[in-house]
Protein backbone atom coordinates (compact mmCIF):
# COMPACT_ATOMS: atom_id res chain seq x y z
CA UNK A 1 0.00 0.00 0.00
CA UNK A 2 1.27 3.30 -0.95
CA UNK A 3 2.02 5.94 1.48
CA UNK A 4 -0.82 8.14 -0.19
CA UNK A 5 -3.69 5.36 0.23
CA UNK A 6 -2.63 5.14 3.62
CA UNK A 7 -3.44 8.32 4.44
CA UNK A 8 -6.89 8.16 2.87
CA UNK A 9 -7.54 4.75 4.31
CA UNK A 10 -6.74 6.10 8.13
CA UNK A 11 -9.51 8.64 8.29
CA UNK A 12 -12.38 6.84 6.60
CA UNK A 13 -11.58 3.96 8.93
CA UNK A 14 -11.89 6.92 11.84
CA UNK A 15 -15.31 7.58 10.45
CA UNK A 16 -16.34 3.91 10.06
CA UNK A 17 -15.37 3.35 13.75
CA UNK A 18 -17.03 6.04 14.76
CA UNK A 19 -20.21 5.93 13.06
CA UNK A 20 -20.18 1.80 13.95
CA UNK A 21 -19.62 3.12 17.95
CA UNK A 22 -22.34 5.46 17.38
CA UNK A 23 -24.61 2.98 16.34
CA UNK A 24 -24.26 0.26 18.59
CA UNK A 25 -24.88 2.69 21.64
CA UNK A 26 -28.20 4.09 19.88
CA UNK A 27 -29.26 0.69 19.53
CA UNK A 28 -28.29 -0.28 23.35
CA UNK A 29 -30.16 2.57 24.90
CA UNK A 30 -31.96 4.15 22.51
CA UNK A 31 -35.62 3.78 23.25
CA UNK A 32 -38.26 2.56 20.87
CA UNK A 33 -41.14 5.19 19.19
CA UNK A 34 -44.07 3.91 21.80
CA UNK A 35 -41.52 4.49 25.02
CA UNK A 36 -40.25 7.84 23.62
CA UNK A 37 -43.98 9.04 22.85
CA UNK A 38 -44.93 7.99 26.16
CA UNK A 39 -41.98 9.84 28.01
CA UNK A 40 -42.64 13.13 25.95
CA UNK A 41 -46.29 12.43 27.10
CA UNK A 42 -45.71 12.50 30.95
CA UNK A 43 -42.85 15.32 30.50
CA UNK A 44 -45.90 17.56 28.82
CA UNK A 45 -48.32 16.88 31.78
CA UNK A 46 -45.46 17.04 34.39
CA UNK A 47 -44.70 20.68 32.92
CA UNK A 48 -48.33 21.64 33.25
CA UNK A 49 -48.58 20.68 36.84
CA UNK A 50 -45.53 23.13 37.31
CA UNK A 51 -47.25 26.01 35.60
CA UNK A 52 -47.90 28.62 37.30
CA UNK A 53 -44.36 28.00 39.63
CA UNK A 54 -45.31 28.94 43.68
CA UNK A 55 -43.33 29.12 46.76
CA UNK A 56 -46.31 27.69 48.28
CA UNK A 57 -46.01 29.98 51.30
CA UNK A 58 -42.43 28.13 52.37
CA UNK A 59 -40.32 31.32 50.58
CA UNK A 60 -38.39 31.78 53.76
CA UNK A 61 -37.60 28.20 53.98
CA UNK A 62 -36.81 27.98 50.81
CA UNK A 63 -34.08 31.15 50.70
CA UNK A 64 -33.19 29.43 54.01
CA UNK A 65 -31.95 25.97 51.91
CA UNK A 66 -30.17 28.54 49.27
CA UNK A 67 -28.34 30.10 51.51
CA UNK A 68 -27.31 26.90 53.30
CA UNK A 69 -26.21 25.76 49.63
CA UNK A 70 -24.32 28.31 48.60
CA UNK A 71 -23.11 27.87 51.98
CA UNK A 72 -21.82 24.29 51.40
CA UNK A 73 -20.29 25.57 48.30
CA UNK A 74 -18.36 27.97 49.21
CA UNK A 75 -16.91 26.03 52.37
CA UNK A 76 -16.19 23.37 50.10
CA UNK A 77 -14.52 25.46 47.74
CA UNK A 78 -12.59 27.00 50.42
CA UNK A 79 -11.34 24.16 52.14
CA UNK A 80 -10.34 22.06 49.10
CA UNK A 81 -8.43 25.40 47.68
CA UNK A 82 -6.33 25.85 51.43
CA UNK A 83 -5.56 21.82 51.25
CA UNK A 84 -4.49 22.00 47.80
CA UNK A 85 -2.04 24.58 47.70
CA UNK A 86 0.92 22.81 49.36
CA UNK A 87 -0.37 19.90 47.77
CA UNK A 88 -0.16 21.63 44.18
CA UNK A 89 3.57 22.88 44.80
CA UNK A 90 4.96 19.12 45.77
CA UNK A 91 3.44 17.73 42.85
CA UNK A 92 5.43 20.36 40.98
CA UNK A 93 8.50 19.21 38.94
CA UNK A 94 10.03 22.51 39.18
CA UNK A 95 9.11 22.64 43.45
CA UNK A 96 9.45 18.89 43.80
CA UNK A 97 11.59 17.06 41.14
CA UNK A 98 11.97 13.31 43.00
CA UNK A 99 10.28 11.25 40.20
CA UNK A 100 8.83 9.12 42.82
CA UNK A 101 7.45 11.57 44.88
CA UNK A 102 6.00 13.79 42.14
CA UNK A 103 4.40 10.22 40.63
CA UNK A 104 2.52 8.90 43.74
CA UNK A 105 1.10 12.50 44.18
CA UNK A 106 -0.28 13.09 40.74
CA UNK A 107 -1.72 9.70 41.26
CA UNK A 108 -3.33 10.54 44.40
CA UNK A 109 -4.83 13.58 43.14
CA UNK A 110 -6.49 11.39 40.11
CA UNK A 111 -7.87 9.12 42.97
CA UNK A 112 -9.54 12.19 44.24
CA UNK A 113 -10.96 13.88 41.44
CA UNK A 114 -11.95 10.12 39.77
CA UNK A 115 -14.85 9.58 42.27
CA UNK A 116 -17.73 12.33 41.59
CA UNK A 117 -19.00 14.10 44.04
CA UNK A 118 -22.26 12.65 44.44
CA UNK A 119 -20.79 9.27 45.19
CA UNK A 120 -18.43 10.77 48.02
CA UNK A 121 -21.41 12.27 49.08
CA UNK A 122 -23.45 8.65 49.63
CA UNK A 123 -20.56 7.98 51.44
CA UNK A 124 -19.90 11.46 53.64
CA UNK A 125 -24.01 10.61 54.64
CA UNK A 126 -23.50 6.96 56.02
CA UNK A 127 -20.16 8.68 57.91
CA UNK A 128 -21.35 11.85 59.46
CA UNK A 129 -24.55 11.82 58.51
CA UNK A 130 -27.57 13.42 56.75
CA UNK A 131 -27.07 17.31 56.11
CA UNK A 132 -24.44 20.10 55.44
CA UNK A 133 -21.35 18.52 56.53
CA UNK A 134 -21.79 15.62 54.14
CA UNK A 135 -22.05 17.93 51.39
CA UNK A 136 -19.14 20.36 52.03
CA UNK A 137 -17.11 17.18 52.72
CA UNK A 138 -18.14 15.82 49.44
CA UNK A 139 -17.69 19.05 47.43
CA UNK A 140 -13.62 19.23 49.30
CA UNK A 141 -12.48 16.05 48.59
CA UNK A 142 -12.64 15.72 44.65
CA UNK A 143 -11.99 19.06 44.66
CA UNK A 144 -8.98 18.90 46.21
CA UNK A 145 -7.50 17.22 43.83
CA UNK A 146 -8.52 18.78 40.70
CA UNK A 147 -7.38 22.29 42.05
CA UNK A 148 -3.89 20.08 42.78
CA UNK A 149 -3.63 19.28 39.80
CA UNK A 150 -4.60 22.20 37.67
CA UNK A 151 -1.96 24.63 40.77
CA UNK A 152 0.61 22.20 40.18
CA UNK A 153 0.36 22.59 35.90
CA UNK A 154 0.36 26.18 36.60
CA UNK A 155 3.46 26.07 38.79
CA UNK A 156 5.44 24.02 36.28
CA UNK A 157 4.36 26.62 33.82
CA UNK A 158 5.86 29.95 35.45
CA UNK A 159 8.51 31.98 34.41
CA UNK A 160 12.49 30.81 36.01
CA UNK A 161 13.43 34.04 36.11
CA UNK A 162 11.86 35.47 39.10
CA UNK A 163 12.43 31.92 41.05
CA UNK A 164 16.24 31.93 39.86
CA UNK A 165 16.69 36.39 40.92
CA UNK A 166 15.04 34.98 44.63
CA UNK A 167 18.31 32.16 44.63
CA UNK A 168 21.00 34.66 43.49
CA UNK A 169 20.22 36.65 46.84
CA UNK A 170 20.41 33.29 49.15
CA UNK A 171 16.67 32.91 49.11
CA UNK A 172 15.80 29.17 50.24
CA UNK A 173 13.59 26.62 48.96
CA UNK A 174 10.53 28.26 50.83
CA UNK A 175 11.25 32.11 49.54
CA UNK A 176 11.57 30.71 46.04
CA UNK A 177 8.33 29.26 46.58
CA UNK A 178 6.78 32.41 48.52
CA UNK A 179 8.52 35.40 45.97
CA UNK A 180 9.42 33.63 43.16
CA UNK A 181 6.75 31.20 42.12
CA UNK A 182 3.13 32.14 44.25
CA UNK A 183 3.19 35.65 42.76
CA UNK A 184 2.67 34.36 39.00
CA UNK A 185 0.38 31.85 39.70
CA UNK A 186 -1.82 33.23 41.81
CA UNK A 187 -4.01 35.08 39.59
CA UNK A 188 -4.59 31.81 37.51
CA UNK A 189 -5.14 30.32 41.26
CA UNK A 190 -7.85 32.58 41.66
CA UNK A 191 -9.28 32.36 38.58
CA UNK A 192 -9.65 28.71 39.02
CA UNK A 193 -11.17 28.98 42.45
CA UNK A 194 -13.72 31.37 41.53
CA UNK A 195 -14.78 29.06 38.69
CA UNK A 196 -14.82 26.33 40.78
CA UNK A 197 -17.17 28.31 43.50
CA UNK A 198 -19.53 28.66 40.29
CA UNK A 199 -19.72 25.41 39.57
CA UNK A 200 -20.10 23.95 43.29
CA UNK A 201 -23.51 25.57 43.47
CA UNK A 202 -24.57 23.66 40.94
CA UNK A 203 -23.27 20.61 42.40
CA UNK A 204 -24.11 21.18 46.44
CA UNK A 205 -27.81 22.04 44.86
CA UNK A 206 -27.97 18.24 43.31
CA UNK A 207 -25.76 16.94 46.65
CA UNK A 208 -28.94 17.43 48.57
CA UNK A 209 -30.81 14.73 45.97
CA UNK A 210 -28.66 12.44 48.80
CA UNK A 211 -29.37 13.76 51.70
CA UNK A 212 -26.25 16.61 51.95
CA UNK A 213 -28.58 19.47 52.98
CA UNK A 214 -29.25 22.45 51.10
CA UNK A 215 -32.26 23.40 48.42
CA UNK A 216 -31.34 19.66 46.79
CA UNK A 217 -33.06 18.50 49.92
CA UNK A 218 -35.98 20.55 49.27
CA UNK A 219 -36.14 19.72 46.05
CA UNK A 220 -36.39 16.31 46.56
CA UNK A 221 -38.90 16.44 49.62
CA UNK A 222 -41.34 18.08 47.16
CA UNK A 223 -40.71 16.05 44.08
CA UNK A 224 -41.81 13.37 46.44
CA UNK A 225 -44.72 14.82 47.42
CA UNK A 226 -45.66 15.72 44.18
CA UNK A 227 -45.62 19.83 44.85
CA UNK A 228 -44.31 20.36 41.15
CA UNK A 229 -45.16 24.21 41.08
CA UNK A 230 -43.06 24.57 43.93
CA UNK A 231 -40.42 22.54 42.13
CA UNK A 232 -40.69 25.12 39.29
CA UNK A 233 -39.99 27.40 41.59
CA UNK A 234 -37.24 26.01 43.31
CA UNK A 235 -35.50 25.48 39.76
CA UNK A 236 -36.10 28.54 38.88
CA UNK A 237 -34.29 30.19 42.21
CA UNK A 238 -31.39 27.73 41.21
CA UNK A 239 -31.36 28.90 37.76
CA UNK A 240 -31.48 32.48 38.74
CA UNK A 241 -28.69 32.60 41.31
CA UNK A 242 -26.38 30.41 39.41
CA UNK A 243 -26.93 33.16 36.42
CA UNK A 244 -25.84 35.72 39.38
CA UNK A 245 -22.66 34.09 40.69
CA UNK A 246 -21.91 33.20 37.50
CA UNK A 247 -22.38 36.69 35.93
CA UNK A 248 -20.38 38.57 39.10
CA UNK A 249 -17.45 35.49 39.00
CA UNK A 250 -16.86 36.13 35.53
CA UNK A 251 -16.22 39.97 35.84
CA UNK A 252 -14.01 39.25 38.77
CA UNK A 253 -12.40 36.48 36.83
CA UNK A 254 -11.42 39.07 34.09
CA UNK A 255 -10.16 41.39 35.97
CA UNK A 256 -7.63 39.63 38.18
CA UNK A 257 -6.10 37.89 35.19
CA UNK A 258 -6.12 41.80 33.32
CA UNK A 259 -4.23 42.78 36.37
Amino acid sequence: MTDAAARHLKPALLWLGGVALLAFACWRVAPTAEAFAMGVGKLGFLVGFMVPPSAGGALWPMLHALAETLAMAFLGTLIAAVAALPLGFLGARNVAPAALLHFGLRRGFDGLRGVDSLIWALIFVSAVGMGPFAGILAIAVPDTGVFAKLFAEAIENADRRPVEAVRATGGGRLAEARYGLLPQVLPVILSHILYFFESNVRSASILGVVGAGGIGLALSDRIRLNNWDEVAFLILLILGTVIVIDTVSARIRRGIIAA
